[in-house]
């Protein structure tokens, strides 16, 4: 990555912006865009956290003061917005989404609080009603856990879906359901083998039921037709105007070179309505390190430069790797998605391009085999701004506690997966084990920077029921009042914290977002509450009344 993304310096377009930063308290009668005053602004600097008031021109803050000194800024055409007391405070920044996916779901079938096998084949039934014949049905986003944890059979849909194939997903995206149509289009024979790194599962009988985890997932899903480009556009505008509802306005996308020119379709239109730093698989390395050698890496916009790669499945599927087995499954201690000499070399050649790696490792032995590999390149390669990244880092082992902070790795968390599986992960791997599930405090406590996403659609994207959720730990059935782990709860500003500032650094963008200074891009996101006032179990009702990304407003409640 070149200089500009490590935050050394700025394209020289910034200079004159900066400039007015600096001078706007010697000016007579400064002008500016917008002012936002009339409430409390909470900055996310340890130089100044609170204020009352933001001007902005051009798209970047120029001054963060009392009311009363903003209001003295105010021009002829200049834009006011009248907090009436609301709070204010930097844009949300999610560190990992599959954006596009999440776009594309907002219209299909929706199967998360299917809490019945009957329940599940109904809303499949009753989408399947407003299809042609030959429409594929996706999306879904099922939960087993829901009704007990069998998993579901092709043979409770296969009567209501008889001309229309189905692939439909675990909400972590680590398992799907087939129909019957869709195994015949796919060409799934009775006798298919289990891939490298994923499971067909069959009944007790061998007949197949319908489910495929990971790396078996693509022997159905390489068969399921491409969106077009206007499908892919039009899911776009779905997804940011979902996202700036939510106060989203910077994501990490998770996504695909498909992914990736939709952004730049959109970028170049001046259609993008959040910042957008996009990920493509580390197995596309070569080349992703030919496209920024002759292209770089973007602007504030739109930037390229990171590799997700991934190390192991889920909890929830069985695929997770751990040392020890599952305490429900003897058995199995799960997989490795990729294979360990793969993700190596794949990690070496992204140390020896200058990219930033994320990777995906969930059980404690993946996490210490990616810690690994990650020190191993810093040994190998000598020390550099690696700013390398363990995609949601669940379950940690107690040695390996304290090596995120010494190797400078970054934890990107979803604080939501806790108060989800929390409900069935100790049936899963122990109480014992579950000491140091979703650790943010201990990771914290380390000196480990945790930077906080939602993994939408395989969690909802509202930043706030994540604040909630790191907060509170209590999980969604309601049985863990004071907090499941209850000891690995953290305060409302560091969770705000990990949602701005640390995901900006995370995103290499810790020198243009993540606060409210002067010099800043003016990423605002407008509260109807304040969330360090309400009580914690109120944090998921606060509500979004405006964002406002590069100066503009992009969503009002009111």
């Amino acid at each position: 990555m070149n200089e500009w993304v490590r935050g050394r310096r700025r394209p020289s377009s910034w200079f004159g912006i900066v400039m007015m930063a600096v001078l706007a308290g010697g000016c007579a009668e400064p002008a500016v865009d917008l002012v936002l005053v009339g409430g409390e602004v909470w900055t996310g600097s340890a130089d100044q956290p609170w204020a009352t008031g933001i001007a902005v021109t051009d798209g970047v803050i120029v001054a963060v003061d009392a009311e009363e000194v903003i209001r003295e800024m105010v021009g002829a055409d200049t834009r006011v917005v009248e907090l009436n007391g609301r709070f204010a405070m930097p844009g949300f920044i999610d560190t990992h989404t599959h954006f596009l996916d999440g776009g594309f779901r907002l219209s299909a079938v929706d199967l998360r609080d299917a809490d019945s096998p009957g329940e599940f084949a109904r809303r499949l039934a009753e989408y399947a009603e407003d299809l042609e014949p030959g429409e594929w049905i996706l999306g879904g986003d099922w939960d087993h856990e829901m009704w007990g944890g069998e998993l579901p059979d092709r043979s409770w849909i296969d009567e209501a879906t008889p001309d229309n194939p189905v692939f439909v997903t675990r909400l972590d995206w680590h398992m799907a359901l087939a129909n019957t149509r869709a195994l015949e289009i796919a060409g799934v024979s009775p006798d298919v083998r289990s891939p490298d790194g994923g499971e067909v599962v069959r009944d007790e009988t061998g007949r197949l039921t319908g489910v495929f985890k990971d790396e078996a997932m693509p022997l159905v899903g390489a068969h399921i037709p491409q969106p077009t480009e206007a499908q892919r556009d039009t899911a776009l505008v779905a997804a940011m105007q979902h996202a700036a509802s939510l106060g989203v306005t910077g994501v990490t996308d998770m996504g695909s070179w498909a992914d990736l020119q939709t952004y730049e379709r959109a970028h170049e239109s001046g259609d993008l309505t959040l910042r957008v730093y996009a990920f493509v698989p580390l197995s596309t390395v070569d080349r992703l390190a030919e496209r920024v050698e002759t292209a770089g890496i973007g602007d504030e916009w739109l930037r390229i430069g990171g590799l997700k790669g991934f190390v192991d499945g889920s909890l929830g599927s069985g695929t997770a790797l751990f040392e020890e087995p599952y305490t429900d499954e003897p058995d199995n201690s799960g997989l490795f998605v990729t294979p360990l000499e793969d993700l190596r070399r794949q990690v070496s050649k992204a140390e020896q391009a200058g990219l930033q790696v994320a990777s995906h490792a969930i059980g404690d032995r993946a996490i210490r085999v990616l810690l690994d590999i990650y020190q191993d390149m810093e040994a190998e390669f000598g020390a550099r701004d690696r700013r390398y990244r363990i995609e949601h880092a669940q379950h940690l082992g107690s040695a390996d506690l304290e090596r995120f902070a010494r190797l400078g790795v970054v934890a990107a968390m979803q604080p939501y997966h806790a108060i989800d599986d929390g409900r069935w992960a100790e049936r899963r791997i122990g109480e014992q084990r579950a000491r140091l599930t979703y650790a943010f405090r201990s990771l914290l406590d380390s000196r480990a920077v945790v930077a906080f996403g939602s993994d939408w659609t395989v969690a909802p994207l509202d930043p706030l029921l994540g604040l909630y959720a790191a907060v509170t730990r209590r999980t969604l059935d309601g049985e863990n009042p004071e907090g499941w782990v209850p000891e690995q709860r953290i305060d409302v500003e560091t969770a705000l914290k990990a949602y701005t500032s640390s995901a900006a650094w995370a995103s290499f963008t810790d020198e243009l977002t993540g606060s409210l200074s002067p010099g800043r891009l003016a990423d605002i996101v407008v509260l109807s509450e304040n969330p360090f006032a309400v009580p914690a179990e109120r944090l998921r009702d606060v509500r979004v009344d405006r964002t406002i990304v590069g100066g503009r407003e992009v969503y009002s409640r009111r």
